[in-house]
């Protein structure tokens, strides 16, 4: 049995078109002829290792498809890839959970690609009280914990808004990536009911932050509600795999309320 494999110029042209360049302007930004990149692209000439890591630079191919890339056209990859445990990235873990401690008294985790939970701080235990049980056993996927009529979505005041952020920011995250199981969380998320009781969904200007940000409004079992802003740290220039697609979600208080609601459950859970 034999399978079709895309060759370096099938992927290098499925990338430009996914950038949305013409052979002339990825040529241009990659010092190389017009000429050249349409040869490579039909077949009709064999790139070197320099020019097709030269070309992925230029359109922001990611890391991993870059490797598949060069494995496409004969050549070893150029990336590692290691898991967060391994002791080559034991230096970069103990920034991850310096950075992660330090956040606190407010929640920070630390996501995979495929939004998979990798590290945490103590602060985001105490907003998963009362979520299922089947929803925590590793691998805990973030975004279906979130949005799981069983997870986080029935004490989420502004479900809908919320919900609309998350399905966006997926779709710009594969479109960016090209990773179809990034299209396949997305299609299950929006399979998810609509929680009972949510409210109707407000235009971003008649928020309380006059649709510059998308706040998290948590309903917390004491009643209080949470009302947290989110930021996400990547790293700024990984040479390996893992590190690339590793991401950094951390939330703020919105409000006085909730940084005084915050500080309250730290000091409950120190003590």
């Amino acid at each position: 049995m034999t399978t079709n494999s895309p060759t370096p110029g099938q992927l290098l042209k499925e990338w430009r078109q996914r950038r949305r360049l013409s052979q002339l302007a990825l040529a241009t930004e990659a010092d190389a002829s017009q000429r050249h990149l349409s040869f490579v692209e039909s077949g009709r000439a064999t790139p070197s290792r320099e020019m097709l890591l030269r070309l992925a630079e230029q359109l922001s191919v990611p890391l991993r498809e870059r490797n598949r890339l060069l494995l496409a056209a004969g050549f070893a990859p150029a990336f590692g890839e290691r898991g967060i445990d391994a002791p080559e990235l034991g230096a970069v873990r103990g920034v991850i959970e310096r950075l992660l401690a330090s956040h606190a008294p407010y929640p920070a985790l630390a996501v995979d690609r495929h939004w998979h939970l990798l590290l945490a701080n103590r602060s985001l235990e105490a907003l998963l009280d009362g979520i299922d049980a089947e929803l925590l056993k590793p691998p805990v996927n973030v975004l279906r914990l979130t949005l799981h009529p069983r997870g986080l979505a029935p004490r989420i005041r502004n479900f809908r808004e919320w919900r609309t952020h998350i399905l966006e920011r997926l779709a710009r995250q594969a479109e960016t990536t090209a990773d179809p199981a990034l299209e396949s969380l997305g299609e299950e998320l929006k399979g998810y009911p609509i929680s009972a009781g949510a409210r109707p969904h407000l235009a971003s200007t008649s928020s309380r932050h006059g649709g510059i940000v998308v706040p998290l409004e948590l309903a917390m079992p004491d009643g209080r509600v949470l009302s947290l802003l989110s930021t996400t740290t990547v790293f700024g220039t990984p040479l390996d795999v893992t590190l690339e697609e590793l991401a950094i979600e951390s939330f703020f208080p919105a409000d006085a309320a909730t940084q005084e609601a915050l500080q309250q459950l730290a000091a409950a859970s120190a003590g």
